[in-house]
């Protein structure tokens, strides 16, 4: 049965390499939708081609966008009460189930001030609403200020849900509810500053209502100093976090402060434990703040780009044209337009760009800030122009179940780079990833 099923899958990669018959896969930016209050992450369902799902920060609700008619459902999925609605506070992350269209489970992370990852389930009766009745809190966790709360959540290949988390805001990670000496981001005794790894179909804790998660056992703190959720660290605010859909890396935009902006990719491989630096760095260089920066951690990991808030200060310096304020981490592209297949897209906040690169594939030991090529500015291509609306506050990114990619402005649009109109290769290019995805469960399963 296994040898038929790799049988299957390689026929499905030799049948998606043929060169698509249409000839141009030209690429026209659409707007989707508008309106929305606050937007700050879209995403879909496994499996479900029809629909996607948007996240209003400060209303906390989580609104259907119908993919066939080009609307937003007037009645939210769900609403979630008594969320805060500071900047960076609301409604952030939103995760479904591997097997949602089974047990119909999806996660969210709120801050309240306190950042909380609670589970609901949709309603028996209707796909197009959730039971808020059905809140079950997965961990909460302390927040000292209201910014740097990361916010992102998403299920890895191996099922687990991992969660980012910022060193708790103000700046320098330092001050009240900041670990003296080190800040959070590096205290392993601390949740903040870190990427959690949580097993949420079990449960370690049966008797405290508050902690419904179990921790897998090959996390890399279990029975070593450290809080056992702990898979990364030394991250000041992840600002979107993404798995490639076709390889499992994980790539981790991560905020600077006067600095620098950087990107990092953690290996499918890996078993966990990176330390990405912050505070003693900043990108590549040391944090400049006089008492907060120092010498490169031990084993640290240094990103595979990073860039500069436009002054001269030791970031590794991609061309002049690329810099910036605040990174927003977006996905590598494995949608249906061929000519785009494996760029990193991503973008900067502030600046109001989109950028896209290649990792190559260095090994993240080696990272200098330079391991990239191809580093393109989509201000400057025709192609990303939106048919109609503005692209300049840049959220987040999304992705939908075919793997089209969506921009989100925090000014209430949603954009799309759409599928080539007669594409021959949506099908068997879904159809990869799919199966990729089984055979990755499968093997998870029998460890």
């Amino acid at each position: 049965m296994q040898s038929a099923v790799c049988l299957l899958l390689l026929l499905i990669i030799a049948v998606a390499t043929v060169p698509n018959p249409v000839a141009a896969q030209s690429i026209s930016v659409e707007r989707v939708a508008s309106g929305l209050n606050r937007p700050v992450f879209l995403t879909a369902p496994p499996g479900d081609f029809e629909r996607v799902f948007i996240l209003e920060q400060h209303t906390g609700q989580i609104r259907i966008l119908q993919l066939a008619s080009g609307s937003v459902s007037p009645t939210p999925f769900l609403t979630i009460p008594n969320i805060s609605q500071g900047n960076e506070q609301g409604l952030l992350g939103l995760a479904f189930h591997p097997n949602y269209a089974i047990n119909g489970f999806f996660y969210v992370n709120v801050t309240t001030p306190t950042t909380r990852v609670l589970r609901y389930s949709v309603s028996a009766g209707d796909s197009n609403l959730a039971d808020p009745a059905s809140e079950l809190q997965i961990l909460e966790i302390d927040q000292p200020q209201g910014n740097h709360n990361g916010g992102w959540i998403g299920f890895g290949p191996d099922e687990f849900l991992y969660v980012a988390l910022g060193d708790g805001g103000g700046a320098n990670d330092f001050g009240t509810g900041h670990t003296l000496g080190s800040g959070n981001a590096q205290d392993l005794t601390s949740l903040l500053g870190k990427i959690l790894r949580l097993d949420v179909d079990g449960d370690d804790f049966p008797g405290d209502a508050s902690r419904n998660y179990a921790i897998p056992v090959s996390n890399p703190f279990v029975g070593l100093m450290g809080e056992d959720e702990i898979w990364a660290w030394g991250l000041r605010n992840p600002w979107r976090v993404s798995f490639d859909r076709m390889t499992g890396d994980l790539y981790i935009a991560d905020v600077g402060q006067g600095t620098c902006e950087e990107l990092n990719v953690q290996l499918a491989r890996s078993v966990g434990g990176e330390n990405y630096g912050w505070r003693l760095r900043e990108g590549v260089i040391q944090t400049p703040t006089a008492g907060i920066g120092g010498a490169r951690p031990l084993g640290a990991i240094d990103p595979f780009l990073d860039y500069s808030h436009g002054n001269a200060n030791g970031c590794s310096n991609p061309p002049p044209e690329f810099f910036g304020s605040s990174i927003t981490g977006g996905y590598v592209y494995r949608g249906p337009i061929a000519s785009l297949r494996g760029r990193y897209f991503f973008a900067d906040f502030v600046r109001g760009r989109i950028w896209s690169t290649i990792w190559d594939l260095s090994n993240p030991s080696t990272h200098d800030g330079t391991n990239y090529t191809d580093l393109t500015d989509h201000a400057l291509d025709p192609d990303f122009d939106p048919d109609v609306g503005t692209i300049d506050s840049i959220a987040s990114f999304g992705e939908d179940s075919a793997a089209n990619l969506y921009v989100i402005d925090l000014d209430g649009e949603i954009f799309r780079v759409p599928e080539p109109s007669g594409s021959a290769s949506r099908v068997v290019a879904v159809g990869v990833v799919m199966m990729i995805g089984v055979l990755r469960r499968r093997r998870h399963r029998q460890r």
